[in-house]
């Protein structure tokens, strides 16, 4: 915590008497309002008697104190909790709170209303604010501010996108700054709902603040950012809310030198919040095993962790147009050279200087084929760059496409003769099950999630680490069409699995 901030904590949670002070008018209005939503929360009073016939008359501290002293249980930190996030706006963190329930316990609970005072903004005195009993509420901050398709953001994206069609549930973003969840504005619930691709937005636009109180909160995407882990912490130890996660992997954790510099200690300020909540439905068998291991740790903090279920990826791709197969064929296709297509970012874990090295070797031997990159750039990338551009200087077919509606990816799947995935570490290897899925052979990585995907037929496996195995599996797929053929019949016969079922089981366990 930093100076400012531990000094901001020790002046709200000093125990002193409640003496009157000066409160904006906005401040009061705002807690007028918000203050029958609190007692109907806390009292189990049916939510038609918190209505706006109900508003009281808050005009100072003492006032907001005689209205809800009686009714807050200072001692019991879940209601310190739900009443600073209902009358500020803002969820607090799990110090936050901690502190303010002690003070509290000395000071007749001075400290509580002060705190409230304190901790109410112009900005989220404004809000308007609802308090959620009983819903399902899933976050899609990230998913439903950007048209980026990575791994994660695709399952996330099509997962919720069937919980909305099939359940009833309520999707959730931040405020600005994450200070608290809110409703989704319309432009974002149509990037849920129908994949608008728009430009990606970087303003947070406000809407209705959502409280989950004796609530289920789920979410399907990674949770990364340091506020956003900071209020999650709180709300998952703190409140009797449930609370469940889609967990992708420990990237971040096992193979921490191929993530972004300080990305680790990120990462493991969301392992902190997701410690406390109820549920982890892992998106492989090898994504379960290292949470798992990861649980097996919190003994040491005498936490018994969360419970932890493989829900395995579905294996879909959807039938491309023929606009998108033209649109696909007009983009990738070189003359007659057969497509190697390699799908994923550029980022050092998915390996791709290895599949730029291999595809050398091979042109140096003359074979002919075209290759090409469908992913964004990302944190290390830069050397790929570089060596993409060095070998297009050398008239290589070799090119990148870093944003692909999700049409003309499955077209490009289908056009591909195979693809290559030779991560070095995967909670799933999405891009190999959805080659597989189009009935086009891949190469994939030895071990791990990879391997699990492999084993149900299509794919040849490889060292990662080796270039030269990368390079011969890539000759055999280009030279030996007997193998090439039976790769793609063993594709066409493996086990089919939809994201309907992957949603449905998903919602099961995490709400069940």
């Amino acid at each position: 915590m930093n100076r400012r901030l531990r000094r901001s904590l020790v002046v709200a949670t000093r125990p002193r008497t409640l003496r009157p002070a000066a409160v904006p008018p906005a401040h009061l209005d705002a807690w007028s309002r918000r203050a029958p939503l609190l007692r109907a929360a806390l009292t189990g009073t049916p939510a038609t008697a918190a209505g706006p016939d109900q508003q009281v008359s808050i005009r100072s501290l003492r006032d907001l104190c005689r209205e809800l002293g009686g009714v807050v249980d200072v001692r019991d930190r879940s209601q310190v909790w739900l009443t600073l996030a209902v009358l500020t706006g803002r969820f607090p963190d799990r110090t936050t709170v901690v502190e303010v329930s002690r003070w509290s316990e000395f000071d007749d609970g001075s400290t509580l209303w002060r705190s409230v005072a304190r901790f109410t903004t112009d900005e989220s005195a404004a809000w308007d604010l609802r308090v959620a009993t009983d819903e399902v509420l899933v976050d899609v901050a990230h998913t439903a501010s950007t048209i980026l398709t990575t791994g994660i953001q695709r399952v996330a994206r099509w997962t919720t996108r069937r919980w909305l069609r099939d359940r009833l549930c309520t999707p959730v973003s931040w405020s600005q700054g994450f200070q608290s969840l809110r409703e989704l504005t319309d432009v974002e619930r149509q990037r849920i709902e129908e994949g608008t691709a728009e430009e990606d937005v970087a303003a947070r636009p406000e809407a209705t603040v959502v409280v989950p109180w004796r609530a289920t909160y789920v979410l399907p995407e990674l949770a990364a950012e340091p506020e956003r882990s900071a209020r999650l912490l709180a709300l998952a130890e703190l409140t009797d809310n449930r609370t469940g996660v889609i967990g992708f992997d420990c990237v971040p954790i096992t193979s921490a030198e191929t993530t972004q510099l300080g990305f680790a200690g990120v990462f493991a300020g969301n392992l902190a919040a997701v410690r406390s909540f109820d549920r982890i439905a892992t998106i492989s068998q090898a994504a379960c095993t290292e949470y798992s291991g990861w649980r097996d740790m919190l003994s040491a903090i005498g936490l018994p962790g969360p419970r932890i279920e493989a829900v395995q990826l579905p294996v879909e791709v959807a039938a491309p147009t023929d606009e998108d197969l033209r649109a696909a064929q007009a983009r990738f296709m070189v003359g007659r050279l057969p497509l190697v297509l390699v799908v994923g970012s550029h980022e050092p874990r998915k390996n791709h200087l290895a599949v730029l090295h291999a595809a050398e070797l091979l042109w140096r031997d003359g074979l002919q084929f075209s290759l090409s990159f469908v992913g964004g750039n990302s944190w290390g990338g830069e050397a790929f760059t570089r060596r993409l551009a060095d070998l297009q200087r050398m008239g290589r077919p070799v090119d990148s496409e870093s944003r692909l509606s999700d049409g003309r990816l499955w077209a490009a799947y289908r056009l591909a003769r195979f693809t290559v995935f030779p991560s070095l570490n995967e909670g799933f290897g999405l891009p190999v099950a959805e080659s597989l899925a189009a009935g086009t052979p891949a190469i994939t990585s030895d071990f791990g999630s990879m391997l699990e995907i492999a084993t149900e037929g299509g794919a040849l496996t490889v060292d990662p680490h080796d270039d030269h195995a990368i390079a011969e599996a890539m000759r055999r797929l280009l030279t030996d069409d007997t193998l090439h053929a039976q790769l793609t019949r063993d594709a066409a016969d493996r086990p089919v699995r939809t994201w309907d079922d992957y949603a449905a089981d998903a919602w099961d366990f995490l709400t069940g």
